[in-house]
């Protein structure tokens, strides 16, 4: 018998064991017999215990006598009337070469040919076989023999535990104040002093399972009613909650506590329960036997009572937000009282706002001014993703003993509020108002680019917002030619630092001579090396002059240092500054403090949600130029060509547990597709167009260049990791290419996705799926630059319609299109034909004009069906059944749908049906387009036999070719 064996047979006579001496126990009570001494161990004769006073609950007042005499048994059972959580496992603490942690205990741990350590994790192991939490876990753990771990969340996503951690900073203040608020609304609660005794634990205990999502926005909302009490409790503490998520994680446990009372622990003082000066009860069993547990019906009122709002409080919302629904703005509540009559605001790198007479209320409002909900938490909590190391809430507040500091672009909104309340305030401006230099400009405005000027000089920060080929650059040339004052230029590519230096020359006309030179001195004889009069840190070289200097952000910090040199401008222009969210990128921007922050950003609204970042340190939007705008007034037109490709996951793979990677690297090795791509590459060659292939992956780049090279062979690949030098090199290949010569070049999105100029590209081809909109706007940006011999640029789309993941990415690239101009071509590339990008507002029209014009079939594929649609379109569709043509619905089987649904959909089939309508199910279905006389396509995201969302689209084309792989991908499904 091995190990594992031997232990689980352990366990469970030790378990048969506790359980017969309790019948023994119980059974000596009936016969009148008197208790033994009690047991001589760590649990029956421990010295230590109890915490917060509270009422008994029911549950408690099974055991109102434990007390530290009291038997093993009894001890064990109030322990775990009290710590419920998942039964059918449990963690152990482990240490090991000065690392330690937890891990769920495995019966078949390290047992050869079972156990998949290391190769694979326990959650994904196919032989796990947890060890149960029961009473002989409990009595190890108490005794010290083990630390055990427990799991709060249920499998049913439920839990009968609060615990909330609080391990920085004065933690012991923070706890206090916390457990204040509870006892101010007559909320049970408990506080332990953590294992190492460098922390503490705050315990709600609820008299039956609650959801954990109710648990969480319980103490969500004791949180925040404390910080306005102690503005001090970080943001953090959200985040230390346990359970710590909504929903369990695929695959996971969610995450666990440290059980309290472990013997070892205790003996140095730590892991029990405190009264209010932290000071450990006497006993505590029988400080557990009092302890009062919560109804769950009361945690709804509480959490209203607590935070009238959101649980979360008043926070940033971002731009976007407040302009799409103005009606939802939550402004900050705040007193005159909670203010001194005169407030001294100092700016200089930050805004500092004097911590001197104001409340603790307005200091964690003004806070929160500079503070948002984090997308990313979100959004993995929804997809039942892990959230470790994602925080709810991220601010950029930071604070110093006397004063509060706000990045400088909540200044309008700060002093909006102060000025609204009736304080008198005065800024002390402290920026750096930089040195004079002689500049002028060299060039000449378009309109719209001396309207963006005119915004950004009426500020002293602020973004502006404008498509590539806008001339960004020029206007921030420009703007420097009006301030007048040195200038650091902030990117994050050395080949854009080279493009700076390059338009810097071109349109700057700088008359200032370098530190040290003196032009009236006699020029020495022989050969002198060329210095720039504009300055550069980064690729290598450090040329910084202090008069107009352009960085490579990377090369300003070191070792999370910012350098000193960052101070010494009068103006910083941060391009593509939707990078400010970068860590490296935002210390820069808190450690300047130039009069003069400006941004420039084509796309400043960010995938990861973290664009607030960005305009609090660079001010809020000042111009944004109009997408579709710029595209009609190019000399050009704009084309996106979709091409369907038969990719679709494994057989032996289930859809929906391919994670993206591994689509990724399934597109990456798709031989179809790829050729697919070459074909349409070497054909548009051949036609004298310049061509740029990108893809994610660097493999990806050269698979498709070595194909390429077999009829081409000067294919250019750009891709990361080439070194300076060599991309200065590709790059300067690039620019002497003959006029007259075609390019093809093949490279990664994110090496030259932005700031890669090259004026004579104009098709794209998409060779691996994106979804972000900015992503997609930085692609198409390369083709958007105006070049002489350009008539029309193309975007070859590849829509892999096998696989639902992939193809919700294209639907979503669809509305980017449509905000950008772009209109939609099939096969036939010369085709006059009118094929538009529409969204759920404007289609409709165009798409009942072609239902009346079919003449043979009309076929509608919608997985989605609701009578409301339904009974607009079954009058357009009753007039083509008076023709004889033929209509066929294809969508979802009733048993794809909750029960409570079935009952609309089967009004709006039967509707379909008494119509004449032929009906084709097809399970999990989630393509969404429609034929006419198989040629007529319209393809998208919207459910034409349902409504949906404001953002979805839909693209008419005509085209045989198309309207044929869409029938194919549903005779497959």
């Amino acid at each position: 018998m091995d190990d594992n064996a031997l232990f689980e047979k352990y366990h469970r006579l030790l378990s048969e064991n506790i359980r017969l001496t309790e019948e023994n126990n119980q059974l000596k009570v009936r016969l009148g017999i008197t208790e033994s001494e009690p047991d001589e161990d760590g649990i029956s004769k421990t010295s230590a215990e109890e915490s917060l006073p509270g009422e008994k609950s029911s549950d408690c007042a099974a055991f109102p006598d434990v007390t530290n005499a009291s038997n093993s048994i009894s001890k064990i059972k109030l322990f775990m009337s009290l710590f419920k959580g998942r039964e059918d496992v449990y963690a152990k603490r482990w240490e090991n070469k000065n690392k330690s942690g937890y891990s769920p205990v495995c019966l078949n741990q390290w047992r050869t040919g079972i156990c998949g350590k290391p190769t694979i994790s326990c959650a994904k192991c196919p032989n796990k076989a947890y060890a149960p939490m029961d009473e002989a876990v409990i009595e190890d753990h108490l005794r010290g023999k083990l630390t055990a771990g427990i799991y709060p969340m249920l499998p049913d996503e439920t839990c009968f535990f609060l615990a909330m951690d609080f391990d920085e900073g004065d933690w012991q203040k923070d706890i206090s104040m916390v457990r204040d608020v509870c006892g101010e609304f007559s909320i049970p609660a408990v506080v332990e002093r953590s294992r190492s005794g460098k922390g503490g634990h705050l315990w709600f205990f609820f008299e039956q399972s609650i959801p954990a999502m109710l648990a969480r926005k319980f103490g969500t909302a004791i949180l925040t009613h404390a910080m306005d009490k102690r503005h001090d409790i970080r943001f953090r503490s959200y985040d230390r909650l346990f359970p710590n998520q909504d929903t369990m994680p695929k695959g996971g446990l969610g995450n666990l506590i440290a059980l309290p009372l472990q013997k070892a622990a205790r003996e140095m003082g730590n892991s029990e329960f405190v009264d209010e000066n932290l000071q450990s009860h006497p006993d505590q069993w029988a400080f557990l036997s009092g302890i009062q547990k919560i109804p769950g019906d009361r945690i709804e009122g509480l959490i209203s009572e607590l935070c009238p709002g959101h649980e979360l409080g008043v926070l940033k919302i971002d731009a976007e937000e407040e302009t799409s629904k103005p009606w939802e703005t939550r402004k900050i509540q705040l007193l005159k009282s909670d203010f001194p009559a005169r407030i001294d605001i100092v700016r200089a790198n930050m805004l500092f706002v004097p911590k001197v007479g104001l409340s603790q209320r307005a200091l964690n409002r003004l806070k929160r001014l500079a503070s948002f909900k984090n997308p990313m938490f979100f959004r993995h909590q929804a997809m039942r993703l892990s959230t470790y190391g994602l925080p709810r809430i991220i601010s950029c507040a930071e604070e110093t003993a006397g004063y509060l500091g706000l990045p400088r672009g909540s200044e309008t909104e700060l002093a909006e509020i102060l000025t609204d309340l009736g304080i008198d305030i005065r800024f002390i401006d402290k920026t750096n108002p930089g040195k004079n230099i002689n500049v002028t400009f060299n060039g000449q405005l378009r309109d719209e680019q001396a309207l963006a000027l005119e915004q950004l000089l009426n500020h002293d920060i602020g973004i502006l917002c404008g498509t590539t080929a806008f001339g960004k650059t020029v206007v921030a040339i420009r703007l420097i030619a009006e301030r007048k004052v040195n200038t650091l230029i902030l990117v994050d590519k050395v080949n854009l630092m080279s493009q700076w230096k390059k338009k810097l020359s071109e349109f700057l006309i700088v008359n200032e001579t370098l530190p040290g030179q003196d032009l009236t001195a006699n020029k020495r004889r022989g050969r002198k090396k060329n210095t720039s009069i504009i300055g550069q840190l980064g690729g290598g070289k450090n040329t910084l002059n202090g008069i107009v200097d352009v960085a490579v952000m990377q090369s300003l910090s070191r070792q999370g240092e910012v350098r000193e040199c960052v101070k010494n401008y009068g103006m910083i222009i941060a391009d593509e500054c939707h990078h400010a969210s970068a860590f490296t990128y935002e210390q820069i921007l808190k450690t300047t403090n130039a009069r003069y922050i400006y941004g420039l950003s084509a796309t400043p609204a960010r995938k990861d949600g973290h664009h607030p970042i960005l305009f609090m340190h660079c001010g809020p939007i000042r111009y944004r130029d109009n997408a579709k705008k710029q595209a009609e007034s190019r000399p050009f037109d704009h084309y996106v060509i979709p091409r369907f490709t038969s990719m679709r996951v494994p057989l032996d793979s289930d859809e929906k547990e391919v994670p993206i990677q591994a689509l990724y690297a399934e597109i990456v090795d798709n031989d179809f597709r790829n050729q697919q791509i070459v074909d349409d590459v070497l054909t548009n060659y051949k036609l004298g167009r310049n061509c740029i292939v990108l893809t994610l992956r660097t493999a990806h780049v050269e698979l498709i260049a070595k194909k390429l090279r077999e009829s081409v062979p000067d294919v250019v690949t750009l891709t990361g990791g080439m070194g300076v030098k060599t991309t200065r090199e590709v790059f300067k290949g690039i620019a002497e290419t003959p006029a007259d010569k075609n390019l093809i070049l093949v490279a990664t999105g994110h090496f030259i996705g932005e700031g890669f100029d090259e004026p004579r590209l104009d098709t794209l081809f998409l060779a691996m799926p994106i979804s972000w909109k900015g992503t997609l706007q930085q692609y198409a940006g390369r083709l958007h630059r105006l070049f002489a011999q350009k008539k029309e640029v193309r975007i070859y789309d590849y829509v892999d319609i096998q696989v639902k993941m992939l193809e919700r990415m294209y639907q979503k690239r669809l509305a980017g299109y449509a905000s950008m101009g772009y209109a939609a071509k099939g096969e036939d590339i010369g085709s006059a034909s009118l094929d538009i990008i529409f969204d759920k507002d404007n289609f409709l029209p165009v798409f009942s004009q072609d239902l009346a014009a079919a003449k043979k079939e009309i076929l509608i594929v919608s997985p989605f069906v609701r009578i409301r649609r339904t009974s607009q379109m079954i009058k357009l569709l009753q007039i083509a059944i008076g023709k004889k043509i033929r209509v066929m619905v294809v969508t979802r089987p009733a048993e794809d749908f909750k029960p409570a649904d079935r009952s609309g959909l089967q009004e709006a089939l039967n509707l379909l049906k008494n119509n004449g309508i032929h009906i084709v199910f097809k399970s999990n279905i989630h393509q969404k387009f429609a034929v006419m006389d198989q040629k007529i396509v319209w393809y998208g995201s919207i459910n034409l036999l349902s409504y949906g969302t404001a953002q979805e689209s839909i693209m008419r084309i005509e085209s045989g070719n198309i309207a044929s792989e869409l029938l194919k991908s549903i005779e497959s499904s």
